[in-house]
């Protein structure tokens, strides 16, 4: 017959689990310092984990390596820009006209709110100034079916396809102008002294975003219209 654990042993097994969770956080925690500071690039192994208090084999055993662990700080910083909001919008039952705007409102409340990790940017903007091999898995697992979902949304207000060049440009442009409020940030505090990005005014600022794309995205909608039945009643004739 097998043997039986004992409570000790039971007792045992979940410190041992807790410790390693404990370790594993300490890891993620120091690395996303660490790597907000001077990027991936700069950061070295020794550094993290002298950071955290632990031995430096454990990133290699919990995490495989320096990227491994970086594309998991990585992972935390995207899901911590308050994606649940993003896609509780896009999955609403309502018009696609009111689902854009709720998008762009949840959007630019994440990026320049007041609940914004600062670690979490800082994190980005390295990415972005020097990419690594870490973002093509979170943009395929986090970033693409947020972005394939709003590309369907703004074709199906132009009446073309997710997958159109018209729709992707608006769809990019639509973002472009909320990535604006937090990349001029620094700028804007000198230039509109007034804009405290407060929840007030995002909000109003989310409204603008949202008629100033709704505005062209109606009238290039009807344009469309316009230049199809003119097209279909001169086969007609």
């Amino acid at each position: 017959m097998p043997k039986r654990s004992t409570r000790s042993e039971d007792q045992s097994s979940k410190a041992a689990a807790i410790t390693a969770d404990d370790t594993r956080a300490k890891l993620l925690r120091a690395a996303g310092e660490v790597f907000a500071e001077v990027g991936y690039r700069a950061a070295t192994v020794r550094r993290i984990s002298a950071r955290a208090g632990t031995n430096i084999a454990l990133v290699n055993y919990y995490f495989g390596d320096k990227l491994g662990l970086y594309t998991e700080v990585l992972r935390q910083a995207v899901r911590v820009t308050q994606l649940e909001a993003i896609r509780d919008a896009l999955g609403q039952n309502a018009p696609p006209e009111e689902i854009l705007r709720q998008v762009i409102r949840a959007r630019l409340h994440s990026a320049c709110g007041a609940d914004r990790s600062d670690l979490a940017f800082r994190i980005m903007a390295h990415e972005q100034a020097q990419p690594t091999p870490a973002m093509s898995p979170i943009i395929n697992e986090v970033i693409r079916p947020i972005y394939n979902r709003l590309c369907e949304i703004i074709g199906g207000i132009l009446g073309l396809a997710a997958n159109d060049e018209k729709t992707r440009l608006c769809t990019h442009s639509v973002m472009g102008q909320i990535i604006f409020y937090l990349a001029a940030r620094p700028g804007l505090s000198h230039l509109w002294p007034e804009l405290k990005m407060t929840p007030g005014q995002l909000d109003r600022i989310a409204d603008h975003i949202a008629d100033f794309s709704l505005a062209y995205l109606r009238e290039f909608a009807s344009r469309r219209t316009r230049s199809t039945a003119k097209h279909a009643k001169k086969r007609r004739r």
